[in-house]
């Protein structure tokens, strides 16, 4: 299954959540090939970190820049694509072959209107017929229960129509910025935190096939 992380607005938590997710998957025994089209290769990054901690399991992450769409089709098992609006013609050859494309999308208008214009571009490259499952969630969710923001972007993507929102959350912690800059996946850092807590549940939401 090719399954892209994708947004156009950065700052959205793309590259952490494909991170856990790759590790979320290796912990299950899953075959996970990972590819990072962003122009900023953080994902690279933090599988670089990985490998010189020595930290198993190692995350290879490959980056391409021609034939994205011929790389992408060759595998058979689970493929993970972080990629952003800084490569849009990587993006838009990601589109083409995915099998769905998961929307991290942090809650406020700005990032609800660059969703909404994302939308667009899955059209452009995505015949009706052939258009992958578009699924969105909420990134950095205020942890505040008198915060309405959330709440409201949420209603604003199932307005949206085009989506499978949801419901699981992952709020603005510390502990998910800290995956990125350790290089550890957010289940290596505290099992039993409330972010981890999190991450499992839209990570079973995602893959509910996948057991241990």
């Amino acid at each position: 299954m090719i399954t892209v992380i994708a947004n156009l607005k950065g700052g959205s938590g793309k590259s952490t959540v494909a991170f856990n997710l790759a590790i979320w998957l290796k912990a299950k025994g899953q075959d996970v090939v990972a590819y990072d089209l962003d122009p900023q290769q953080t994902l690279s990054d933090v599988a670089r970190i990985r490998k010189e901690d020595g930290t198993q399991p190692e995350l290879d992450v490959m980056v391409i820049d021609q034939s994205v769409s011929d790389v992408l089709s060759a595998h058979s098992c689970q493929v993970l694509v972080d990629v952003g609006a800084g490569n849009m013609d990587a993006m838009k050859a990601a589109i083409s072959v995915a099998d769905r494309i998961i929307v991290p999308v942090p809650p406020s208008q700005p990032d609800v209107w660059a969703t909404q214009r994302f939308l667009q571009v899955v059209n452009e490259v995505s015949d009706s017929s052939a258009c992958p499952e578009l699924i969105a969630f909420i990134n950095r969710a205020d942890t505040h229960h008198a915060v309405r923001e959330s709440d409201e972007a949420e209603e604003a993507l199932i307005m949206l129509g085009k989506f499978r929102v949801l419901p699981d959350r992952l709020c603005q912690r510390t502990s998910f910025r800290r995956t990125l800059s350790e290089g550890l996946s957010i289940f290596e850092l505290s099992e039993k935190s409330k972010s981890a807590e999190e991450f499992a549940r839209l990570a079973d939401s995602l893959y509910p096939g996948i057991t241990n």
